[in-house]
């Protein structure tokens, strides 16, 4: 909406501002602040003293090319007024509010835009949704307030050297494509790498790191499909490592926290494919990180924490031929059947589907599949077999159909073959829904503790869905493929090495629900759903993107014995705290007080 341009709101900006103009000393950079007997520093937030002025916002804004926004969410089209930190402006539209209400739950339509939550609404506190009521309250909530559209490497350093030179909290955003609220944050700076979308093909690497193979260089602003479309143009089709979701930005969160996906049994995590980043450190400087230069920070982007090190501008992958495929699907639904033994039967089928998964990931399949999303349902959409054929596809999962028909146990499935992975890719996997409102956990499974105690795994299952939560699964292998003596060049954990199956648990909440309520789920997540597979697998690791963070020791459950290296890396690169995002290297005595607002650190 026209009225979110920085230029066209900045008059109540400047009013909001100018109090903290006037003559007198200067204000400190740290607010202090004290909750519940905990002396704190804060970062510098609207209204303070230290908050930068109106003409420091200008000259800012000058300097990036007049590309910074005020955020006005994109729901405020169907209300009156939005009431922001800088005032109140008329926003009601109502071709637009119609825009917003069809495509809220279309992803790309919330990662298009410049500071939506891209997934889950929890994290801003659920403010501003479509509604058919205008005169209906519509208020920042826990977005940020000012945005900084990047078009290029200097307008990433103008926005670091702004935060760090006035103590602003800073977020990065890419696509949003984020579970864990690290793509917004309370009276923050934010800044938006989406703009950057240069791809560059390289036949043979000339960067050294022991590789001469093909590579493609990405802006931090492509996202998984924009690559792999180009990519299989190519003579013969290429794919690079990514998610099994079309969407997700890969040279920003993604490889930062590790990059998994249908590759992965072959090549290991996104992480482990990549060759160089271009990246801005806290520092301000423009910096090259890889195997010769900068190798600690190589290292550490590698799987190291979203959000943690710096801002990535581009990043070089390895490129891999693309192969034949093929994919068969599997839906079993007893949630509505009237047999009195019907959930002692999904049970028994649940069983028998994940007794298989060690097998089916030593053999390079890969298995998506949701559980309980709709009770005693399990949806396998789908397996994957790259480079097999139909055939030997289906001799991979008969033994698994033979236990199901002997069992007596109701499904349908079907199957299909593609010329490249790439055509399975677009044909099989189904797109995410954004704009809902939950919390996200997970863990992993580990081989050796799945094939000790697989009872154990289908009782965790079970509590998991008892406690009103259901879960997306992953079955794959990241030490298959990958020669061992490559497993440690990576900054993520080691334990995932020997995973099977990882697990994303989902506890449906409202963002506006009362506090009570939010620390209800969040303790059920934390102490009961993710408890269960805690338990069932000891040997298991939880993976940052895609966890709750408040896990128990998170240090260990995201990073294992590689966290003490991160943590020196994190106070090397960014001694001050520039960076923060939940539960990343560093992070220890950080903490959002005044209802998970201002960031904090303790005193």
């Amino acid at each position: 909406m026209k009225s979110a341009v920085f230029g066209l709101v900045s008059g109540a900006l400047l009013l909001a501002q100018d109090a903290a103009a006037v003559p007198g000393p200067a204000p400190s950079k740290w607010v202090m602040k004290t909750e519940n007997g905990q002396n704190y520093a804060c970062k510098c937030h609207p209204g303070d003293p230290c908050w930068p002025d109106s003409a420091k916002w200008r000259r800012f804004n000058n300097t990036v090319n007049g590309n910074l926004q005020v955020h006005i969410p994109p729901g405020a089209a169907c209300y009156n007024t939005f009431e922001g930190p800088f005032g109140v402006v008329n926003t009601y539209n109502e071709a637009e509010c119609q825009t917003v209400t069809a495509n809220w739950y279309d992803e790309q339509f919330q990662i298009d835009h410049f500071a939506a939550a891209g997934l889950w609404t929890y994290f801003t506190n659920d403010t501003c949704r479509p509604t058919t009521n205008p005169s209906d309250s519509c208020t920042l909530g826990y977005y940020g307030p000012i945005v900084l559209n990047a078009k290029k490497m200097q307008h990433i350093k103008a926005g670091v050297d702004f935060a760090r030179q006035n103590n602003l909290r800073l977020v990065i955003r890419n696509t949003g494509h984020d579970f864990l609220g690290r793509s917004v944050g309370w009276g923050s700076l934010i800044i938006n790498t989406h703009s950057l979308k240069d791809i560059k093909f390289h036949k043979r690497w000339m960067g050294g790191c022991g590789y001469s193979g093909p590579a493609v260089t990405l802006g931090a602003g492509v996202q998984a499909f924009e690559v792999l479309e180009k990519a299989n143009k190519l003579n013969p089709p290429k794919v690079v490592v990514t998610g099994e979701c079309a969407t997700v930005g890969v040279s920003g969160g993604l490889v930062q926290g590790g990059g998994h996906g249908p590759f992965t049994n072959f090549h290991g995590f996104l992480a482990d494919t990549a060759l160089e980043f271009k990246v801005v450190t806290a520092d301000g400087q423009f910096r090259t990180a890889s195997p010769r230069t900068n190798s600690d920070l190589f290292w550490a982007l590698k799987g190291g924490g979203p959000g943690a090190f710096g801002v990535i501008v581009e990043a070089t992958f390895k490129l891999f031929d693309d192969k034949p495929s093929a994919g068969v699907n599997l839906d079993i639904n007893l949630s509505g059947s009237t047999d009195p033994n019907a959930v002692d039967l999904f049970w028994n089928a649940v069983g028998i589907f994940h007794s298989y998964s060690t097998q089916w990931v030593d053999e390079g399949l890969y298995v998506y599949y949701e559980l309980g999303t709709m009770g005693h349902n399990l949806r396998v959409h789908p397996f994957v077999g790259i480079g097999k054929t139909p055939q030997e596809l289906a001799a991979l999962l008969q033994p698994m159909f033979n236990e199901l028909n002997a069992l007596g146990v109701p499904y349908t499935t079907s199957n299909a073959s593609f010329p490249t992975f790439y055509d399975l890719y677009n044909a099989m996997f189904e797109a995410e829904v954004a704009g809902n409102s939950a919390l996200t956990g997970g863990w992993t499974l580990a081989r050796e503790d799945v094939e000790a105690n697989p009872a154990a795994v289908v009782d965790a299952f079970k509590k998991v869905l008892a406690a009103g939560s259901f879960m997306v699964g992953h079955m794959w292998n990241a030490g298959r493929g990958l020669p061992q003596s490559q497993w440690s060049q990576s900054a993520i954990n080691p334990r995932f090495r020997h995973v099977v199956d990882k697990l994303i648990t989902i506890v449906p909440v409202g963002g506006n629900a009362p506090l009570n309520v939010k620390a209800e789920a969040q303790n059920r997540l934390t102490n009961v759903v993710d408890k269960a597979l805690r338990d069932a697998s000891p040997n298991g690791c939880s993976y940052v993107n895609e966890a709750d963070p408040f896990t128990p020791n998170w240090q260990d459950a995201f990073w294992g014995t590689n966290y003490p290296k991160l943590l020196n890396i994190k106070k090397k690169y960014d001694p001050e705290g520039v960076f923060y995002a939940v539960s990343t290297p560093g992070t220890e005595n950080w903490e959002q007080i005044e209802t998970g607002t201002r960031l904090c650190k303790k005193l």
